[in-house]
């Protein structure tokens, strides 16, 4: 397991696991990112990420970025 940020852009990676407190999972299992859902990478900037994820694209930060562990 590795977290978002290490992934390489184009990857296709599978949600392991979502760290964080209790409000930070909600809000990134409201954007899409629950355990077993496919990600992929699309762009990276100064370590903020936009993402593909069930049919959308979400930009998020470099801190949420590594509370989401993927394998």
């Amino acid at each position: 397991m590795m977290p978002l940020t290490m992934v390489k852009t184009g990857e296709t990676n599978v949600i392991r696991k979502v760290g964080g407190k209790e409000e930070t999972r909600r809000f990134l299992e409201n954007l899409g990112f629950v355990v077993g859902s496919e990600v992929v990478v699309v762009s990276e900037i100064s370590g903020n990420l936009i993402v593909n994820i069930k049919d959308s694209r979400v930009a998020i930060g470099k801190d949420m970025a590594n509370k989401i562990m993927v394998g």
